[in-house]
């Protein structure tokens, strides 16, 4: 068994070591082969790891970082003057190869513009973007990108996020050819602005991808792809909105079902279809995106994160660096640059 090590940028999100030290302890547990690095204040980890688990196990290390990025700090402000916080510590740790993947709950500007400096991207892929996975109501997930990294995107980026998120569900989920969807505001050939209908006509002469065409926002959940495309705008307005309409859902069930003793007793009756809805919009479960064309595995947990949630972003880190998910969008993209020329792709 092969031990894979994970730096763990333990002072940022909302909630910093209170989180991050409980949720190291339970993903420890569960994989034998897991190595943390917890990079922050020292002696306030030393004392959390202390309280939890009395003695801190052999597979936990503790490295020191005299700085954090505050939550609203400015992504210039994070990448000049704060060369020793423990996000910048985490990224160098995975750039040194003493960690196979980086994981922080902080300022998602500040990790990107971070991560970016410090790893670089990989060879043929122009900027890095994020992605994510969502629940899709066949069973499993359905994983999209650009979430918020690049608001002006050519259809060159968009093919290679395409080439990137098809890459990674393939070796992620184990589907031989993911299906690769576009974003767009209908199916016909003629919808969509210039930036989408350029890139549909890459990707439909791009090897190596299987390109299914558009998909419509209602449609995200339905199943009928497995990697969708758009720029870092319209897939943040995407994201922002499914978290709002979530929120939305279950605030209005408990508002409603609390309403009078009768709807409190059909509440009480309806327990587990309640129940049932609540893990499927639970947004724990799918906690952790990835900045993905990168050199290295640096995972994005949300930054209100429970305990729970913080577990999930680590285990994708985990898997990501038993994949091995950066060489493997290396190896894809340079096969398809070599055949780009001949096949009227543009992947730069």
């Amino acid at each position: 068994m092969t031990p894979i090590t994970v730096a763990v940028d333990a002072m940022g999100g909302d909630f910093g070591p209170s989180v991050v030290v409980p949720a190291a302890l339970q993903v420890l547990e569960q994989y034998p082969d897991l190595h943390l690095i917890l990079v922050g204040d020292q002696a306030r980890l030393e004392t959390l790891l202390h309280e939890h688990a009395g003695e801190a196990p052999a597979r936990i290390k503790v490295q020191h970082a005299s700085q954090s990025v505050a939550m609203d700090e400015s992504p210039a402000t994070a990448l000049r003057q704060k060369k020793d916080s423990s996000m910048r510590v985490a990224i160098n740790l995975v750039q040194q190869g003493n960690a196979a993947a980086c994981v922080s709950a902080g300022n998602t500007g500040a990790l990107m513009a971070t991560a970016r400096f410090v790893l670089k991207t990989l060879p043929g892929i122009d900027r890095p973007a994020i992605i994510s996975s969502f629940p899709v109501e066949t069973g499993g997930c359905v994983r999209l990108l650009d979430l918020g990294a690049n608001v002006d995107s050519t259809p060159a980026h968009l093919v290679q996020f395409a080439i990137m998120g098809s890459v990674m569900v393939s070796e992620m989920d184990g589907l031989e050819a993911p299906r690769v969807c576009l974003l767009n505001i209908g199916h016909e050939d003629i919808k969509g602005n210039e930036l989408v209908r350029e890139s549909a006509k890459l990707l439909s002469v791009t090897r190596g991808i299987h390109y299914a065409g558009y998909i419509e926002g209602d449609e995200i959940y339905q199943g009928g792809a497995d990697v969708i495309v758009c720029d870092g705008f319209v897939g943040n307005v995407a994201l922002k909105t499914m978290e709002g309409v979530a929120l939305l859902i279950k605030k209005l069930l408990k508002q409603e079902f609390g309403r009078s003793w009768m709807t409190r007793l059909a509440a009480s009756v309806s327990l587990p279809v309640l129940k049932a809805v609540a893990r499927w919009l639970d947004p724990d479960r799918y906690n952790g995106a990835t900045f993905i064309g990168l050199k290295g595995i640096v995972v994005k947990s949300h930054g209100r994160a429970s305990v729970k949630a913080f577990v999930r972003a680590l285990t994708e880190a985990r898997f990501q660096a038993e994949k091995n998910i950066p060489q493997c969008i290396s190896h894809r993209v340079e096969l398809l640059l070599k055949q780009s020329a001949s096949d009227g792709a543009q992947l730069t």
